[in-house]
């Protein structure tokens, strides 16, 4: 019983998190601030953002373990492509952006497809955290 709340509370942080974050918070940041400073100011809030979904993901793929096996793999797969994300694809991202700012043209079409990389990521990881959700219903 324990082990079934904490798993549905860490699904439901993890999704909370994740859409309040792609509804709410980078809109603001894009439509409030100038470009220059959104850009320094998601970069600063990203490792943090990062981290909160490998966090959930991953205590409630450890409270899921022993419940319901399916359900554990795939918040694990979410915090581990998160880790990916953060430790592998972020940094890249960050230079590609760095590059193209200062004029790269190639560096500004590898910007955008590891952009839309990490954005696909991120969506299928919001859809698996939404499916554990569901059959906790």
């Amino acid at each position: 019983m324990i082990l079934s709340a904490v798993a549905l509370l860490a699904a439901a942080l993890l999704l909370g998190g994740m859409g309040f974050f792609a509804a709410v918070l980078a809109p603001l940041i894009f439509t409030r601030l100038p470009a220059e400073v959104a850009g320094r100011f998601v970069r600063g809030v990203f490792p943090a953002y990062y981290l909160w979904v490998i966090g959930s993901a991953a205590v409630g793929a450890l409270a899921l373990l022993p419940l319901r096996l399916p359900d554990a793999l795939g918040l694990g797969l979410v915090a581990a492509s998160t880790l990916w994300l953060r430790q592998g694809l972020m940094p890249r991202i960050n230079a590609m952006s760095d590059a193209a700012q200062s004029g790269d043209v190639a560096a500004k079409a590898g910007f955008a497809r590891a952009h839309q990389l990490s954005v696909l990521v991120n969506v299928v990881q919001m859809l698996v955290a939404l499916v554990v959700l569901l059959r906790f219903a």
